[in-house]
């Protein structure tokens, strides 16, 4: 949630169908499963791409959303589509090279934070194990410690039926 444009739905959504980001051999396996990954529309001298209809639809969607916001707000994503634009991209061209850098800055952010979770203990921080701080595992208990038993009269008070 670290990035710009990435509320707690988009970050469990991108979690929760990403699971563990190791699955991915690198970057463009990433993107090729999130739909991201520039396909090829050249047809003779034209050279061009298109954007996947394929993969994930639902984290391409959350690409997305990350993009949109982060163009109405002044960020280096936005620096990077102007630089899109005016090489003579079309909107959707560079919205396109735009959406498959933010899949290769959230897969990179995915892999730090998943390295630094193996790195961490149990207890989420680095050096932590599962033994306990106690001194034993039976504390000693004192006099003091222990319930008091209830008066006899309360235990078998019982109401009596009277009809």
């Amino acid at each position: 949630m670290d990035l710009h444009g990435i509320g707690p739905s988009s970050a469990a959504r991108l979690l929760a169908d990403t699971g563990d980001i190791h699955r991915f051999r690198d970057r463009d396996r990433f993107a090729s499963w999130n739909g991201t990954a520039p396909l090829d529309a050249s047809s003779g001298d034209q050279q061009r791409h298109r954007l996947s209809r394929a993969g994930n639809r639902k984290i391409n969607r959350v690409l997305h959303i990350i993009a949109i916001v982060q163009l109405h707000n002044h960020t280096p994503v936005r620096v990077y589509y102007d630089s899109r634009r005016a090489d003579g991209k079309t909107s959707m061209e560079a919205l396109r090279a735009l959406k498959r850098r933010l899949s290769n800055v959230v897969y990179a952010r995915m892999l730090l934070d998943q390295r630094r979770h193996e790195w961490a203990g149990p207890g989420g921080q680095s050096g932590t194990t599962l033994d306990s701080s106690a001194t034993g595992s039976n504390p000693h208990t004192d006099t003091s410690d222990k319930p008091h038993p209830r008066p006899d009269n309360q235990i078998n008070a019982a109401p009596s039926p009277t009809s």
